[in-house]
């Protein structure tokens, strides 16, 4: 009987709340906490905790003047009230308890009296302004790294990016951080890892772990668990990249000569005249007149794939019965490369491509196109080259 008639005067008085009728609130609240008394003496086995219901907690113009401007607006809205109960545990302690839980916000406190309730009740709204989440958003660090890797940064970058930054991720900021509370994480901390990668002369990857951080903070903001990103204060030395460089002829001879009758001389010589990337030898094939191959610096899960003409410096190295061509994993060709080359690294194969593209005179927009990268602006919507243009460009690579 007592259970029906206290959800009954519940629901009246949540009506009467939103209609701000301050008298029937006051009405209501009264019969609601009589009829939770009366409950409690009907049952046998009360516990050592009562908790009355009381009402909603007013709050004035002057009070309303110290909470954020954000909840200023809310509490204008509904009231200047905020639900709040009387906690009665054993015969002496007694307490109150205030609870907000609208807009995002899961807010509450407890005090001995109204007055110290209010109090810090507006110093919690203070500490939640701008803090609110999205639901089921983790907050501790290692959580919501996982979280922006899965639900976002996998979207932007292609498979082969999302394996090497999320490794990176592994090796260098999550040993570091751990599983912290990311309100928690000075630019003091972050200053130190930094400092940590560029004593061991890891300028390089210093760089990459920087990025990864700055990215997880940007969205970490952009969900509302912290207000600022601590890497703005954090200095750090510009890394200067080295940039591939090119094979001398000389160079390039060596190294056919020197795997001629294995495996690895196709692996070269496809490598130097197409200007591949080395995760993206794996997927070459022959097909036709050409070299294709998956691009893979494609974003946003986009598949794409390369054309680079089958030229007079290839062609003695191919088998005419097949268009299948068979590569060793990269780190297999790369150490292979180096005990050849070591003064190189097996990027360089890309360089001398594009190098000796520009020597021999072929067009900007067909070298882009040979080496996948973006033609940018209307170029790229807008322009579609014949396979006839790409084999006429390709054949000027013959010196």
């Amino acid at each position: 009987m007592y259970e029906q008639k206290i959800l009954q005067l519940a629901s009246n008085l949540l009506l009467a709340s939103a209609t701000n009728k301050s008298e029937d609130i006051k009405k209501i609240s009264s019969e609601l906490a009589e009829a939770l008394r009366q409950q409690s003496d009907g049952n046998e086995a009360l516990t050592s905790t009562e908790e009355e219901f009381t009402g909603f907690l007013k709050f004035t113009k002057g009070e309303l003047q110290k909470m954020p401007a954000t909840f200023r607006k809310y509490f204008r809205a509904e009231g200047l009230t905020v639900f709040y109960r009387k906690r009665i545990r054993g015969k002496r302690s007694l307490s109150y308890e205030a609870r907000y839980r609208r807009h995002g916000y899961n807010i509450s406190r407890s005090a001995p009296t109204l007055e110290l309730l209010k109090e810090r009740f507006i110093e919690a709204l203070k500490e939640a302004d701008g803090q609110t989440t999205m639901p089921n958003t983790p907050t501790r660090f290692e959580a919501f790294a996982n979280y922006y890797f899965e639900n976002f940064y996998k979207r932007k970058v292609s498979p082969a990016t999302f394996k090497t930054e999320t490794g990176r991720y592994a090796n260098h900021i999550k040993p570091y951080f751990g599983n912290i509370e990311i309100k928690r994480i000075t630019p003091l901390a972050c200053q130190r890892l930094l400092d940590e990668l560029q004593a061991s002369a890891k300028g390089k990857t210093c760089a990459e772990v920087k990025s990864i951080l700055n990215g997880i903070f940007t969205y970490a903001i952009k969900h509302g668990i912290v207000k600022n990103n601590p890497l703005d204060l954090v200095f750090y030395k510009q890394y200067n990249q080295q940039h591939g460089k090119a094979l001398t002829k000389d160079e390039e001879g060596k190294l056919l000569q020197e795997t001629a009758g294995t495996p690895y001389q196709l692996m070269f010589a496809v490598a130097l005249y197409t200007g591949l990337r080395p995760n993206e030898y794996k997927t070459a094939h022959v097909d036709g007149k050409f070299i294709v191959a998956r691009n893979s610096k494609r974003k946003n899960g986009k598949i794409e794939y390369k054309k680079i003409p089958i030229t007079a410096k290839l062609k003695p190295y191919l088998d005419s019965s097949s268009n299948e061509l068979a590569f060793y994993g990269s780190n297999r060709i790369g150490e292979k490369f180096r005990a050849i080359l070591p003064n190189h690294k097996l990027y360089d194969l890309r360089t001398t491509f594009y190098t000796r593209c520009q020597e021999c005179g072929v067009t900007e927009i067909a070298i882009k196109k040979f080496v996948g990268h973006n033609l940018n602006g209307l170029a790229e919507t807008y322009t579609d080259l014949s396979d006839e243009y790409l084999l006429k460009e390709g054949a000027k690579l013959n010196y």
